[in-house]
């Protein structure tokens, strides 16, 4: 019997700021990409007393890639160099595109600082074809409500980017795509579609099991291209986040915030934020300087 899961991926624990612990999935020393998915991270849940600092990331520079931030739980506010600001809210999606350069910040609005709140989601990069990785830079907010949506033998789907299941997202991407959020109740058995070529599971929370093999919080199980595959939820239910697409059309470097099919494109980039060359972001007076490796 073949194996449904060619191979597993989990998450490593580290902080993204003073008690903002995250778990980084990918890129994995077993596995860049799945698809066009080159980077995440999965954060929380946690709780956020009033008064707490939240999420605090300056701005910082992206080139060569899109961001796709979905939230379960709490808010974010996004500034950009482009001059938008944007709060996401649980189910919205904020796409943004780096392509030839971008700089943002992602902060925990004061209300929320003050009332406290509880935190929980995943972060994402989705690395741009080669053809579109100097495309200008953009920035798109999609409601909830414009999102497809339906329900799959008790599970609830939220198609965030792509195709999937004869669905369409109306999410800018810029080649085969597909990232669905996925609720689902204890012991409900949903199919992952065979359509793309790459695909993987990720479960943020619960549990699951995929043939033979039982998967926890902070796993992302890589599929076997070609054939259908069953995931089915644990006691306590599971949410996940199937995600992949075709393979990207060659390797990429990573650095920092930046990827790019060319490791002298990189080196580009950092002089240029080293420099003080990439576009501000309106009303922040911080940023990140660039690492020391």
């Amino acid at each position: 019997m073949t194996d449904p899961i060619e191979l597993l991926i989990q998450g490593r624990a580290h902080e993204l700021g003073p008690g903002f612990a995250v778990r980084r999935v990918l890129p994995s020393a077993k596995r860049r990409m799945v698809g066009p998915f080159i980077f995440l991270d999965h954060f929380g849940p946690m709780t956020v007393p009033p008064g707490g600092n939240g999420m605090s990331v300056r701005p910082h520079p992206h080139i060569g890639l899109a961001t796709v931030t979905y939230l379960f739980d709490g808010g974010i506010f996004h500034r950009d160099s482009l001059g938008y600001a944007q709060a996401i809210r649980p189910g919205d999606v904020n796409w943004m595109t780096a392509g030839s350069g971008i700089a943002h910040s992602e902060r925990t609005e004061e209300e929320m600082r003050r009332t406290g709140f509880r935190m929980h989601g995943v972060q994402t990069w989705v690395a741009l074809p080669q053809a579109h990785e100097e495309t200008a830079p953009a920035f798109q907010h999609v409601a909830a409500a414009d999102l497809p949506t339906w329900e799959d033998n008790g599970a609830s789907m939220r198609l965030i980017v792509g195709t999937y299941a004869g669905r369409t997202a109306p999410t800018t991407h810029f080649s085969p795509i597909f990232y669905v959020a996925t609720e689902m109740p204890a012991a409900a058995r949903i199919a992952v579609s065979p359509e793309h070529a790459e695909r993987g599971v990720y479960i943020s929370h619960g549990s699951v099991t995929i043939g033979d093999r039982q998967l926890g919080v902070g796993d992302l199980a890589v599929l076997a291209a070609g054939l259908p595959v069953d995931v089915v939820a644990g006691a306590e239910g599971a949410r996940l986040m199937l995600l992949g697409g075709a393979p990207m059309d060659g390797p990429r470097h990573v650095w920092w915030n930046f990827v790019s099919s060319s490791q002298e494109r990189i080196e580009k980039a950092k002089a240029d934020w080293k420099e003080g060359r990439f576009a501000k972001v309106p009303g922040e007076t911080e940023f990140i300087p660039l690492p020391d490796r």
